[in-house]
């Protein structure tokens, strides 16, 4: 179930609305893991570089598919290449990246993971 959050009676009839947005036909929703704010030796990494890096991560969680994410058998013919729950590798900068109260989110086509991996620390762009 998505996340929800309470909006002003005034401005939603509802007064609720899911945030994260749900993926249509072959995209998946991604979410990034945080970074730390210092290094393993205890320098700070100050914000507009940790941005940088979480910007042109190649690392991130799969949260939701789309409908008809991995549906084309002649595309993968050996089915799907992550599933819900995935930690995957993917091209820096891909995807369609919108933040929500912060958290940064993707939307990638279901073609874009390139790997799936067990444990993403320690995984770093080079």
């Amino acid at each position: 179930m998505l996340p929800v959050v309470d909006l002003k009676p005034y401005e939603f009839p509802t007064a609720r609305a899911t945030q994260l947005p749900v993926p249509k036909g072959y995209k998946l929703l991604i979410t990034l893991p945080e970074l730390d704010d210092m290094t393993a030796g205890g320098i700070y990494i100050p914000g507009a570089i940790r941005e940088a890096e979480q910007t042109a991560s190649i690392v991130g969680f799969v949260l939701t598919l789309g409908a008809l994410a991995y549906k084309d058998e002649k595309r993968f013919p050996d089915g799907p290449w992550c599933k819900e729950g995935d930690w995957v590798l993917f091209r820096a900068y891909s995807g369609t990246r919108i933040k929500i109260h912060g958290k940064e989110f993707r939307l990638i086509n279901d073609d874009t993971v390139e790997a799936t991996v067990e444990d993403p620390r320690g995984v770093q762009r080079v």
